[in-house]
This record gives structure tokens, sequence and C-alpha cells, in this order.
């Protein structure tokens, strides 16, 4: 397994839809008079999710979703620089501001490597200690400066963070529905 899951989770699931949507993006501002617009990225592959050609959805509160094709895009500052087609200027960028850019989970392959996995697939695993005890449910995987944690809603008890690495999480078995761990002592605790 790798410690590190394809989507850097990046390309979250949408709790509650039929087909499960994936955000790989935010529309976060406006850049120039052309139509280019910010976005912040939420995917370990931009150069798929934003080639051009790509077809995205776009959601934005209060508005009914759209289709946005990207034209065009090209890294700036730690962001990407995007154009669509359907945005032709400043006033059709400045109404997608916010806009939370999402894939359809099928238009997904599978990871290449049998040890990664995208983050959709681990949300709502059960999780279970090697004697086959449930402590929780994986509600999502969070990713910080040392690495993803998988953050386990547990029955009346606080949520707890588990570090998403071999030591701790061995096995994942989506087939079953479970992540298996072998957690150091008082991590799962309740302080």
């Amino acid at each position: 397994m790798s410690s590190t899951p394809i989507g850097n989770g990046i390309e979250r699931a949408r709790r509650g839809s039929i087909d499960t949507e994936l955000l790989v993006g935010i529309a976060a501002r406006v850049h120039g008079l052309r139509g280019e617009l910010v976005v912040d990225v939420h995917t370990d592959s931009p150069d798929d999710r934003f080639a051009p050609g790509a077809v995205l959805t776009a959601r934005r509160a209060g508005a009914p979703d759209g289709t946005v094709t990207v034209e065009s895009s090209r890294p700036h500052s730690g962001r990407l620089l995007v154009r669509f087609a359907e945005v032709p200027d400043r006033e059709a960028a400045e109404a997608m501001r916010g806009a939370r850019l999402l894939i359809k989970a099928d238009a997904l392959a599978p990871p290449a490597d049998p040890e990664e996995f995208h983050v959709h697939q681990l949300e709502g695993l059960r999780a279970e200690l090697t004697d086959g005890s449930v402590v929780g449910t994986v509600r999502e995987v969070v990713h910080g400066p040392a690495g993803e944690l998988l953050v386990l809603a547990r029955p009346e008890l606080p949520d707890a963070l588990v570090p998403f690495v071999r030591a701790i999480v061995p096995t994942v078995d989506l087939d079953g529905g479970r992540v298996v761990l072998t957690p150091p002592e008082g991590l799962l605790d309740l302080d």
C-alpha cells in the first residue's frame, strides 16, 4: 500500500449522489480580462483533468449545474490558470468564481498500482482491528503536511485521525469493504 493514495485527497467524492462525483478543482478568482480563472487544484492529475477538451461539471451555490470544456490551462503560482470555452470574458469568469469543478468517478481509470487508491474508494470503508473488532468508518481522507490521515467516524466517540501508512493500515480490502488497522497504543484513545 502506498502511503499516498491517488488523488492526494484530492479527488474527493461528493456524498449523496447516485453517480459519485469527484472534486478536481475550485475556481478561486478571475485572472485578467479574457476570462481566465485561477483554479485551486484538487487532483494529482491536473494534466489529465485540465487538458484541452476535458469536460467538467461546474457547480455553484444557487445556480444550476453547468458543463464547461477546458480550452487551455497553464501553471501559475502553485495553481492553474484555466480558460473554458463557455467563459469568453471577465464578466462570465466572475460568474464562475467559487464554482466546484467535478468529474464523474466512473471516468477515472483504476490506479495502475494495486497498492494505490482513489480517495473515494476509501471513504465509507469499515475500519477494524486485526481481531475483527470494528472501530469506526472512514469518513474522509485529509491531507496534512506529513501525509494523509484517515478520519474515522466512531459511534458515540469523537472522530479519530489515523495516519494512512502501511505500519498502521496494513490492509485495504476494497472488495471486503474494510481497512484493517494496527494502531500504536493510545492512537484510538479518547483524549
